[in-house]
């Protein structure tokens, strides 16, 4: 059954309001529906006449979602349309905003019922908007409404256009820090995007600073989520949490400072750490939904790039083996498994038992690593320098060579006449 909606004889809102009335009072017959339908109507034509759009809104929508389940998609779609396009004729910012949040509320109420509809509705009310915080606020619900309704997919693409969304929105860090840890919900829903989940709560952790020791204290629990998810993440071997002060809070917390010494060992030390951390700290892991041999896992392979990052670039086999807690037969197939994740380039010189490395990847990228770096690149410009100085010194050498010959040659030439 289709629900026509005839906005070309009357008002759309009023056609709205009068469609969607006679749906909802279908079932108690003429006698008691009439009077109501009647009364919706002249409450929608006196808000109308008034300029009431707030009020307007508020009974549209409450009238949209009594027959939501009852009509078809594209029939639902229509009436947000016109219900939405009332944010147009809202008298101030103080009603765009309310009124945003009267028609947003209503569409998230029921997820389960065309959630992907209901989200593309969310987008249309966003398009409609033209200011920025306003839009902030319907992006938010639309988040709510990905997770609940389980249409993420949905979603996920906008997270590329957040930086921009960012600069448009101009929201102040409090908002930031709602909004990096929605998008973090979102992606964990979908094991594929650990990763993302874990740039967008440290994105969240990142708001934090130690100016205010007590919203510091609000984020130690996505900081013990934050360590967790990096521990969990079979194929993430690097992260910025360690010296973050939302994180570096849970070293004096009597409650977390073993998360805080774990994500510690798994950025700056061996396997023979961890070991030591697990048998001093019975059960903590299992606690934390941590598992013992993925743990050890990932650990010898950041063990691995460790050695690799020694500055002789050769490891010895009888290293790897020692440092891994592995048999000889072990160790090339923990370097090939290295190698597969990306953590190293590397040559393996079996005639001497020795690993020739070419490249590894950094545990972490803090101030240690910055000033490697400052310094790697201080040597690559005076290569280049040192390169670009004997060039140009051959270059003279070599014209001064060519004008000796020229002079020469003028000279025979002169003598042969």
């Amino acid at each position: 059954m289709t629900t026509i909606v005839p906005t070309s004889e009357e008002d759309p809102f009023l056609a709205v309001v009068r469609s969607t009335s006679q749906l909802a009072w279908a079932d108690a017959g003429p006698e008691a529906a009439e009077p109501e339908i009647t009364r919706l109507c002249r409450e929608a034509e006196e808000s109308i006449v008034a300029g009431k759009w707030l009020e307007l809104a508020s009974l549209m929508v409450t009238s949209a979602e009594l027959v939501s389940s009852k009509i078809p998609e594209k029939d639902l779609e229509c009436t947000y349309t016109i219900i939405c396009s009332l944010v147009k004729n809202a008298n101030n910012l103080e009603d765009v905003l309310e009124m945003v949040k009267v028609i947003s509320s209503k569409v998230v109420q029921q997820p389960n019922d065309k959630a992907s509809l209901r989200l593309k509705i969310l987008f249309n009310l966003y398009n409609l908007l033209d200011h920025p915080y306003a839009r902030f606020q319907v992006y938010m619900k639309a988040l709510t409404l990905a997770v609940d309704g389980k249409v993420i997919e949905y979603i996920v693409p906008s997270f590329k256009k957040i930086d921009n969304f960012l600069k448009e929105w101009n929201i102040d860090s409090k908002d930031q820090r709602e909004l990096f840890l929605a998008i973090a919900n979102v992606l964990r829903e979908n094991k594929s995007l650990v990763k993302e989940s874990l740039k967008f709560l440290t994105k969240y952790l990142a708001t934090f600073s130690n100016d205010d020791a007590q919203v510091l204290d609000e984020a130690k629990e996505v900081a013990v989520r934050a360590v967790t998810e990096f521990v969990k993440a079979s194929s993430i071997f690097q992260c910025d949490l360690l010296d973050l002060p939302a994180v570096a809070q849970l070293e004096k917390d009597t409650k977390y400072e073993p998360v805080y010494q774990l994500l510690k060992i798994f950025l700056t030390q061996r396997l023979n750490a961890f070991m030591e951390f697990k048998n001093a700290n019975s059960g903590f892991l299992e606690s934390y939904g941590l598992v013992d041999e993925d743990c050890v896992t990932k650990m010898r392979l950041l063990s691995l790039v460790d050695l690799a990052s020694d500055e002789s670039g050769k490891i010895p086999y009888t290293l790897i083996k020692d440092t891994l807690q592995v048999n000889e037969e072990e160790v090339e197939l923990w370097i090939v498994k290295a190698i597969t994740a990306k953590l190293i380039d590397c040559k393996m010189d079996q005639m001497n038992q020795v690993v020739i490395v070419s490249r590894c990847s950094e545990r972490e990228f803090g101030s240690k690593q910055w000033q490697s770096l400052r310094t790697k690149l201080a040597t690559w410009r005076d290569n280049i320098a040192n390169i670009i100085s004997t060039i140009e010194a051959n270059k003279v050498t070599e014209e001064g060579s060519q004008a000796s010959s020229s002079s020469a040659a003028a000279i025979q030439g002169l003598s042969v006449r």
